[in-house]
């Protein structure tokens, strides 16, 4: 069986996404599946990138023009389509979804013929803090249920997220759950350097609190600096670029949290994986459906860490959390609440070290790329048998 992937971005792209996609096409390899992708190209300035003869798994970058509404711009996406179907001969398409590119499945001959299956990674109008977005939502909803309506299969992420999603709900028979997966080998042990350059980072604080992501208007930053200013013998730190630096850093000044709260700004993956591995509770305070399932509680459990959620109505974060049973989760937007779920884990560090080994079992039993690839594995195979 061959199957090509139409995504957003790939590796050296970082995104959660992009890392889950990376790990899925080598794991559906060992399922006897064929894997290749599409995607746009992360340096704006190059033509594309064809794919070598001997690649493994063959990707695909149509050229990119920069990103409008978080959508990327590639007018001569239909090409690389068709020309790809061409070359790779897949038996089915997997779509992943937001991507308006996708869209053109709709309209590439070569496409049409094919049968597809959606992953539906997050609805598109999940924001109520971003009103653009759903002001755009109008135009792109036509060709989304379309392309859904088209479709052999939807993959959603979590139970929640399926039953909050208005895009889904027509739709709900032929969609099925299967988590995101993480490929724990990815993610090596850090090298000396790198636990040096961590250990710059965090000082000699006797609690260690950890959060990663863009910094943008729904991961919740904000909610755990303030519940920083609560919280004692403590040191946060916050990875990550993003528009909402600058309000951030103003937030820890006039708090006075210069000493406990640091934005560290991007750092690369070995740094990443050396902070994961020596922080006591990741945290990802997110504050609404935006954040769908939070691939990062996936990488806590790769090193045993405990985690502190924002338990979103409709999100798979929460989910992913109870199922893991690797951590707490508070409400969302509330910051004395996670002030006071983080000092439970500060002041008892047996429960952080038995959470943490609960998420390391998770990990290897259900939220590995194997088990994940095995559920899509057997999807892929009943769309084409039922052809």
């Amino acid at each position: 069986m061959r199957v090509l992937h139409i995504g957003k971005y790939y590796p050296p792209f970082a995104g959660g996404i992009e890392h889950f996609l990376a790990d899925l096409l080598p794991a559906l390899h060992n399922q006897g599946i064929a894997a290749a992708a599409l995607v746009h190209d992360e340096q704006p300035r190059r033509s594309g990138q064809w794919p070598a003869p001997d690649a493994a798994p063959p990707i695909y970058r149509a050229p990119c023009y920069g990103r409008l509404l978080y959508a990327p711009i590639s007018p001569t996406f239909p090409f690389w389509l068709h020309r790809a179907i061409r070359q790779f001969r897949p038996d089915l398409l997997h779509l992943h979804l937001p991507n308006t590119s996708a869209f053109w499945a709709l309209a590439v001959p070569a496409a049409r013929r094919l049968p597809w299956i959606i992953h539906w990674h997050a609805d598109v109008v999940a924001s109520l803090l971003d009103r653009r977005l759903a002001l755009a939502y109008r135009f792109y909803r036509p060709l989304e249920q379309r392309l859904l309506a088209a479709s052999r299969a939807i993959i959603a992420t979590s139970p929640p997220y399926l039953d909050a999603s208005f895009a889904l709900a027509p739709w709900r028979e032929r969609c099925c759950i299967i988590p995101l997966g993480l490929d724990p080998a990815r993610i090596p042990a850090p090298d000396p350097a790198a636990h040096a350059r961590a250990t710059t980072l965090w000082g000699n604080p006797p609690f260690r609190v950890l959060a990663i992501g863009r910094l943008t208007y729904y991961k919740g930053h904000d909610v755990l600096i303030r519940a920083a200013a609560e919280l004692e013998d403590s040191r946060i730190l916050i990875v990550g670029a993003g528009e909402q630096r600058a309000s951030l850093a103003a937030l820890v000044q006039t708090l006075g949290l210069g000493d406990r709260v640091k934005l560290t700004g991007f750092q690369p993956e070995a740094d990443l994986n050396a902070l994961l591995a020596s922080c006591d509770v990741l945290c990802l305070p997110s504050l609404e459906r935006t954040e769908a399932f939070g691939l990062v509680l996936l990488e806590a459990m790769r090193f045993g860490k405990p985690v502190i959620v924002g338990d979103i109505p409709g999100s798979g974060a929460g989910w992913v959390t109870q199922q893991a049973g690797h951590g707490l989760r508070v409400p969302p937007g509330a910051p004395v609440t996670l002030a006071t779920a983080l000092r439970e884990l500060q002041h008892d560090p047996a429960r952080r070290q038995t959470l943490g080994q609960a998420g390391a079992k998770a990990l290897q039993e259900r939220f590995g790329i194997e088990p994940v690839a095995v559920d899509v594995a057997k999807l892929y195979r009943r769309t084409l048998t039922t052809d």
